[in-house]
């Protein structure tokens, strides 16, 4: 599909890369943002897509299923009456049926694969989208910090003594820092957020198969 390749090619850019061969970065910033959000919302659109065909490939599955279930006690019955024939007869039946339920298992397995790979594929998007805003923020920042460095070297060409260049220097400096900060905020996981989630994600599964244990031995 178009908005799959359109994905992997995204995924597989290197944004900064491209933005030091760019004239105008804050102008392919733009571009990718809009390139970006276009092919999530067909990557959300044709994932709603899957799960509605899920939907409705369950619902045929039910179906046959009971088909199938009414074979089997047709032939169940046939079997009581000493109807060997009808037997034979309802179990070809049944047969069918399960090959066609099958076939729809199948299906379903290949669709739920279908979405899983879509979520994630939408959620590494997300994830990418939002550190090319977060780039173009800096981008903005930087622009700024630019504007006020071009300011202060006007004031100095106006100014004469050391003390002058020397504020200068400091305010030169400290612009600086101020950009190496901003190049180095916001970006990467926090493993302590990962590892909470992981941990919260583990302890559910251990409470519901102790739940399941428990409702088994109730019934035993």
């Amino acid at each position: 599909m178009k908005h799959m390749r359109r994905f992997k090619d995204i995924i597989n850019a290197n944004i900064n890369a491209t933005l030091d061969k760019a004239e105008n970065p804050d102008k392919m910033i733009r571009y990718m943002v809009q390139e970006m959000e276009e092919t999530l919302v067909e990557l959300k659109a044709s994932c709603a897509a899957k799960i509605a065909e899920k939907t409705q490939v369950a619902g045929e599955l039910r179906e046959v299923e009971s088909v199938m279930n009414r074979w089997v006690n047709r032939a169940e019955l046939a079997v009581e009456k000493g109807k060997d024939e009808l037997a034979r007869e309802a179990l070809i039946e049944k047969q069918r049926a399960e090959k066609s339920a099958n076939a729809l298992r199948e299906h379903l397995t290949k669709i739920d694969s279908i979405i899983g790979e879509c979520k994630g594929n939408t959620l590494k998007l997300e994830e990418k989208l939002q550190t090319v805003k977060d780039k173009q923020r800096i981008l903005i920042q930087r622009g700024i910090h630019a504007q006020e460095t071009i300011i202060a070297r006007e004031k100095i060409k106006e100014a004469t003594g050391n003390e002058a260049f020397r504020r200068f220097s400091e305010l030169e400096n400290r612009i600086e820092q101020m950009e190496a900060e901003a190049e180095v905020a916001g970006f990467g996981n926090d493993p302590l957020k990962e590892d909470a989630f992981f941990n919260l994600e583990h302890d559910e599964a251990i409470e519901a198969e102790l739940a399941k244990m428990k409702k088994k031995a109730a019934k035993k």
